[in-house]
């Protein structure tokens, strides 16, 4: 690879539909500087051949299987520790990346130093609120803008593989969210490229290739976050999605506002519509 390569983690489990549209669109925005590394997550056969249906893609790197359903730290570290890119990135199954959204990222660590995490964004045209997110959008030094915060979704960012080198691979209780937040409160600046990268996010109801059209598809292959929230409706789940997409265009961009302990008195004493992602 050359030494502005990008690797790019799959993490798949039980999406064979999902899985044959979204690795495909993967691997047919990649250069010949990037690569795309697979973890399954479980055995499920359907998934497993859709993932080696691809295995002769130039820019196809790796498929590791995994006989349990492991939590995501697990695949991650394995990626992260193995990489040599100069760039790692991760696309989750139930997302299409638009072509050339990797290169446009890469282009912005390149010419701002600033930048640790920056990425597409996974939510529709609606759910931009440009009176709220204008207030957080920043020029960087490269001449790029960004909407800023602490924390990107874990799904169509890019970050520098030197990042993990000197801060580390996630730790037992991280989330993708606290290691971010960890990184800003190290002086970089994360946030969204602007104008937005469009990443289609299958699971959201709204979105063209979505499976989810009524609550019986929802039932049948609940999003693992709706499972965590509780989500027993397509309703519920929308205005779930909406929600995070609007708090992302609100929330502050001192990491000291996301500390757990600021969160905790927050949950005691704030406001109910102040949530955490």
């Amino acid at each position: 690879m050359s030494d502005a390569g990008m690797d790019i983690l799959m993490i798949t489990h039980k999406r064979p539909g999902y899985t044959r549209l979204a690795l495909g669109r993967l691997l047919d925005s990649c250069d010949e500087t990037m690569r795309v590394w697979v973890w399954q997550n479980g055995r499920d056969e359907r998934t497993i051949s859709v993932v080696e249906s691809f295995a002769s893609h130039p820019r196809f790197h790796t498929f590791e299987i995994s006989t349990e359903n492991l939590k995501l730290n697990v695949p991650t570290n394995w990626f992260w520790t193995r990489a040599q890119g100069r760039y790692v990135s991760k696309v989750d199954d139930d997302c299409l990346v638009p072509p050339n959204w990797g290169q446009t990222l890469r282009e912005a660590h390149e010419s701002s130093p600033e930048l640790g995490v920056v990425s597409g964004w996974v939510y529709p045209e609606e759910d931009y609120f440009p009176e709220l997110a204008e207030k957080k959008i920043r020029t960087l030094s490269g001449g790029q803008k960004v909407m800023q915060n602490c924390w990107v979704g874990g799904s169509g960012y890019v970050m520098k593989r030197s990042l993990i080198e000197r801060y580390g691979p996630l730790r037992r209780k991280d989330s993708f969210t606290t290691y971010c937040i960890r990184l800003a409160s190290k002086g970089l600046v994360n946030g969204w490229y602007f104008p937005f990268v469009y990443v289609e996010h299958m699971d959201d109801p709204r979105a063209p290739h979505t499976s989810l059209r009524s609550d019986s598809d929802l039932h049948e292959n609940t999003p693992l976050t709706a499972i965590h929230r509780g989500t027993v409706n397509i309703g519920e789940w929308t205005a779930s999605l909406r929600r995070n997409a609007r708090y992302v265009q609100i929330a502050p961009v001192d990491p000291r506002y996301h500390s757990r302990w600021r969160r905790l008195l927050r949950r005691v004493f704030g406001p109910k519509d102040d949530r955490w992602p």
